[in-house]
């Protein structure tokens, strides 16, 4: 059997598949031997460099602070970037030219900067003109470069998520009286969402992770506190890898949540039909049956009584 753009692989091509998976593995498990033989050598997997991850000094004064501090840098980007790409996803689209070209330009201009460099622009900024606390400063740096980033990203999605729905259904939206405004608001754009959340989980997790950037600008979120590990239990290698590990964990749950919600956007969207409920209601057809059969039973006493003869007459 075979299909437009895929033929099955016959069984010469499936010895080869399996070959090349096997070579595959053997040299993951190469790479992976000599990665502890390394660690080994140089002393990283003692267990005294892994026991202080079991004591709670290490979680309470270091891990758990940075920990929180990244979800806080994450949260915060992650509102102020929807609400930033919202609005100028949605000027984009906008059938005023100077909102339209405003808006490009916006999301053009943050979507080329590297993110870095618009962090490090925003910590100057505020620091040197106090705008904020000087403790504030990392945080309100790591925010502004994100949300002016991600947010640039999420209008695009926003815009290209529209452009992507079947004209009709902007079409039927005006058919029915609507406005442009209102055929975006109310039609297309709960559609646009539903079917760009993919890559909206996705920039979600490019949030998380680029939160460590902050350790450039003295923000003390996760991956601060692995130089400060490293230092006081001479445990570096040991401590990136638990972070990454939290790192990892973070995503994965973050990345479930959003696919939990995705399928419950999805399900509200469709219309559910019970199993064998195809058409109306079902009717309770017994009164009607009945009704049907006392009228002919009298049409039929009617049709073949005999003139002159009365009911107590008849046999």
């Amino acid at each position: 059997m075979t299909s437009v753009l895929f033929d099955h692989p016959g069984p010469k091509a499936r010895v080869r598949h399996r070959i090349t998976a096997a070579v595959s593995a053997a040299l993951v498990l190469l790479a992976l031997w000599w990665a502890l033989a390394q660690f080994k050598e140089k002393g990283n997997l003692d267990a005294a460099k892994w026991t202080p991850f079991l004591t709670a000094d290490l979680w309470v004064n270091y891990l758990l602070p940075g920990l929180q501090n990244t979800l806080i840098a994450a949260a915060l980007s992650i509102v102020f970037a929807g609400a930033f790409g919202l609005v100028f996803g949605m000027g984009r689209l906008s059938h005023v030219p100077a909102i339209r070209w405003v808006s490009t330009v916006v999301v053009e201009f943050f979507r080329s900067v590297p993110v870095l460099v618009m962090m490090f622009f925003a910590f100057n900024l505020y620091a040197h003109n106090g705008v904020f606390r000087s403790d504030l400063n990392p945080l309100a740096g790591v925010v502004t470069g994100l949300t002016l980033y991600n947010g640039a990203v999420v209008a695009e999605l926003l815009r290209s998520g529209v452009g992507s729905l079947p004209k009709g259904q902007t079409e039927a939206g005006l058919a029915i009286g609507l406005s442009r405004g209102q055929t975006l608001r109310s039609v297309l754009l709960p559609q646009a969402i539903t079917a760009m959340l993919p890559a909206l989980v996705s920039q979600l997790v490019v949030i998380l992770k680029d939160t460590a950037l902050g350790y450039l600008i003295t923000y003390q979120e996760l991956l601060n506190k692995f130089q400060q590990i490293g230092s006081y239990k001479s445990n570096p290698v040991p401590a990136l890898i638990v972070i990454a590990a939290i790192f990892i964990v973070i995503n994965y749950a973050l990345t479930s949540l959003a696919s939990y919600l995705e399928r419950r956007t999805r399900q509200r969207g469709r219309a559910t039909i019970p199993k064998g409920a195809i058409g109306p209601a079902p009717v309770d057809t017994q009164p009607i049956a009945r009704a049907l059969h006392d009228a002919d039973e009298e049409v039929l006493h009617e049709r073949y009584r005999a003139p002159g003869r009365t009911d107590d007459e008849h046999p």
